[in-house]
């Protein structure tokens, strides 16, 4: 597969990117856990299909430290015996966050209650802008074709 546009080398997708790289730094700041991060975007990742972030937040997460064993599982969260009930509020909220046209209400009050109860307001804050800066990275990487596997750690530092 191609991409049809490099991100990076383009003038209007490449400032774009920049800030929405820059953007991740205060929930890289905030107090929301590490690999809550990681859970999160590796879930819309998938539920997008988005190969490259795939890539990407895998092999961060596990350069990190966290377990390959909960990657792998991040699809099966439900089933899954690895997760905490915290872990599991957030990826419940990301789901439903990331598929938000699918439901006519939105994100549920019970699935906000249910994040509400693991997370303060800074960490819910940190946690929806997770979220919405994913799914942008995701969507514009789909629809330009960007290719999964070739990602290196650290190649896109902020």
């Amino acid at each position: 597969m191609e991409p049809r546009l490099n991100p990076f080398t383009s003038p209007v997708m490449g400032k774009v990117f920049k800030h929405f790289i820059a953007a991740n730094k205060p929930i890289a700041e905030s107090s929301l856990p590490y690999a809550v991060q990681e859970l999160v975007r590796m879930r819309v990742s998938q539920i997008n299909g988005c190969a490259a972030c795939i890539d990407m937040h895998f092999k961060e997460a596990v350069h990190a430290g966290e377990d390959p064993v909960r990657l792998n599982l991040v699809a099966t969260w439900r089933e899954a015996t690895v997760f905490s009930d915290a872990e599991r509020a957030a990826l419940e909220l990301a789901e439903e966050a990331t598929r938000i046209a699918d439901a006519a209400g939105g994100v549920s009050d019970e699935v906000w209650a249910n994040a509400a109860k693991h997370y303060d307001e800074e960490q819910l804050a940190a946690l929806v802008c997770v979220i919405a800066i994913i799914n942008a990275f995701n969507r514009a990487n789909v629809m330009t074709r960007q290719p999964g596997g070739g990602y290196e750690v650290g190649m896109y530092e902020h």
